[in-house]
């Protein structure tokens, strides 16, 4: 990869190293081994992102091949020159994205609609919650017919015995 190019990717990596939420995702954790698992992860992600930062995002000095041929001789300069020109920097490929982003796509579609079901549940749950509150409020004071009116499922079942004559002894 040429200077440039290594100069392009740590400033990516910088700018997607700071669009990460660390303390959102901190507080969604709920056992201690993630948290530690989570700890070793933010700090291998800032390792990498400080040598991205420092390491490799830095232009190399260009070759000032005129102050070399004073001292050394052009002959041997421009061998030098010659071969330094010469090197081709293999291109980094990526052939395990590809491989794997299907994969994590997939993940994703899941754990989106895991997170939509679980919101449902939540708001389910949530409005259970209300109405025992308020069952709970209102049992000293409330009557059978009240009750019966909001769980007719309870009125069948006891109409249900009585007419099949069993008296739950």
């Amino acid at each position: 990869m040429s200077g440039n190019g290594v100069k392009k990717v740590a400033e990516i990596a910088a700018k997607a190293g700071k669009g990460i939420d660390w303390s959102g995702m901190a507080k969604l954790l709920v056992s201690e081994e993630a948290r530690k698992e989570f700890a070793t992860l933010r700090r291998a992600f800032d390792e990498v992102n400080h040598q991205l930062e420092t390491k490799f995002s830095q232009e190399p000095q260009p070759i000032d091949w005129e102050y070399y041929r004073k001292g050394i001789g052009s002959k041997v300069v421009d061998m030098y020159k010659e071969a330094y020109e010469s090197i081709e920097i293999p291109k980094y490929v990526d052939t395990v994205t590809p491989q794997y982003k299907p994969k994590f796509d997939a993940l994703i579609v899941e754990l989106k609609e895991a997170e939509e079901a679980s919101l449902k549940e939540s708001e389910r749950i949530e409005k259970e919650l209300a109405e025992l509150q308020d069952l709970k409020r209102k049992i000293s004071t409330m009557t059978v017919d009240e009750y019966f009116e909001k769980h007719p499922e309870v009125k069948q079942q006891f109409d249900d015995e009585i007419r099949n004559d069993n008296w739950g002894y």
